[in-house]
């Protein structure tokens, strides 16, 4: 069945299920992202809701060739060139109560396209498909299990709710999607999240053959005030088959300050290594001496021009001499300076206009130019997003 059939389906089923209690939704599309802390924690009021997301968007790429049709390989969303596309486009049914959640979101775009590639037929489609429960009565523990949009980092793959149209390195190159089961506790003053997740792999759905898992992914959120979030979310597993025994420990950090006001930052920094593969001399096997390290640190400033505007800026880094993360055959490997500018208004409540010019550095020639490769790749993207 084609996948704009099955969406049509499973609208049609949902919106007659909940026709008396459904109704269009409005959402602030220069408000904060949260989430993590929205997923963690159930509706007022229960019931069964119907949310839905749709982003155009065209990017050019100044540098590579006119015949180019895409951006480079290390990014995952907004990666068409030269063309009007859609990025994402799903629809969610939501069910809440007070001991009981679940979500379905079904998706189609150059997002699903791209970042699900590995992914069976079957799944490349969903977004989100998960169920919970409460496990305790006065206290907000939960227990969840299926695909969930993943909580490492701050950025997500819904664009409105970044603070910048499109996505940092270090959040194209770390897992935008897990799947397993996890336990969420949220702590009475609101100011505390703990999860600790058992999942099939680095954003896998289908484990990756030859690799018996599972691994672990762990967050801790504190929120001391509005005005500040601090976070630090870990995955211990591996993304290669168990033969090579290359472990993998990542951890990711972001603090957020100031997110409503007139003037916010965020200062992310993600750091991972895999332990080197073993070595083989005929019958003997040795497990690699050392690790491969790859970092990326990235600082996102905002500023409120007008109740309904902002103007956004991003200088960032990603230094992977190695390829684990971002394979370029060069003798440097992928190092990376990135920059961008960008300005977005709110045309409605729930409709976003965005654009944003880019720069990436790089210090060996890894990019596509028009007549050799070149050390440097410039863009300008622009989208519209709506959400109900």
């Amino acid at each position: 069945m084609k996948t704009s059939a099955i969406c049509s389906t499973v609208t049609a089923v949902v919106l007659a299920m909940t026709y008396p209690r459904v109704m269009a939704q409005t959402t602030d599309t220069t408000a904060t992202s949260a989430p993590t802390q929205a997923a963690n924690q159930a509706a007022p009021n229960a019931g069964l809701t119907v949310t839905g997301y749709v982003e155009a968007y065209y990017s050019h790429d100044f540098t590579a060739p006119k015949t180019s049709q895409e951006r480079p390989g290390f990014l995952y969303n907004h990666r068409r060139n030269r063309e009007v596309n859609i990025n994402l486009a799903f629809v969610k049914a939501a069910y809440t109560s007070d001991r009981v959640r679940g979500n379905l979101a079904l998706q189609v775009g150059n997002y699903a396209q791209y970042n699900y590639a590995a992914e069976q037929e079957l799944t490349k489609n969903i977004f989100e498909a998960n169920a919970g429960v409460k496990l305790a009565k006065n206290r907000d523990l939960w227990l969840d299990a299926g695909l969930f949009a993943s909580h490492i980092g701050f950025e997500s793959a819904i664009s409105k709710d970044c603070w910048t149209l499109t996505r940092s390195l270090l959040a194209e190159n770390s897992p935008y999607y897990l799947s397993g089961a996890k336990l969420t506790y949220n702590t009475p003053n609101g100011k505390w999240t703990v999860l600790g997740m058992v999942t099939n792999g680095w954003q896998r759905v289908k484990k990756l053959d030859g690799y018996s898992g599972p691994a672990v992914t762990t967050q801790v959120q504190y929120r001391p005030s509005a005005n500040l979030t601090l976070n630090w979310s870990s995955f211990v597993g591996a993304d290669r088959p168990d033969s090579l025994r290359q472990t993998r420990f990542f951890n990711n950090f972001y603090a957020i300050v100031n997110p409503q006001g007139r003037f916010g930052v965020i200062l992310g920094f993600d750091i991972g290594a895999d332990r080197k593969p073993v070595m083989r001399n005929g019958s003997d096997v040795r497990v690699g001496s050392g690790s491969y390290v790859w970092y990326s640190p990235v600082v996102i400033a905002r500023y409120k021009t007008s109740d309904k505007s902002y103007l956004n800026g991003r200088v960032e880094y990603y230094a992977d001499p190695n390829g684990v993360i971002i394979a370029t055959g060069t003798a440097n490997g992928f190092k990376t300076l990135g920059y961008s500018l960008g300005y977005d208004y709110a045309i409605l409540p729930n409709a976003l206009f965005r654009i944003e010019g880019k720069v990436y550095d790089s210090k060996d020639p890894i990019f596509e130019g028009k007549t050799s490769t070149s050390r440097t790749n410039t863009s300008l993207t622009t989208s519209l997003a709506v959400s109900f």
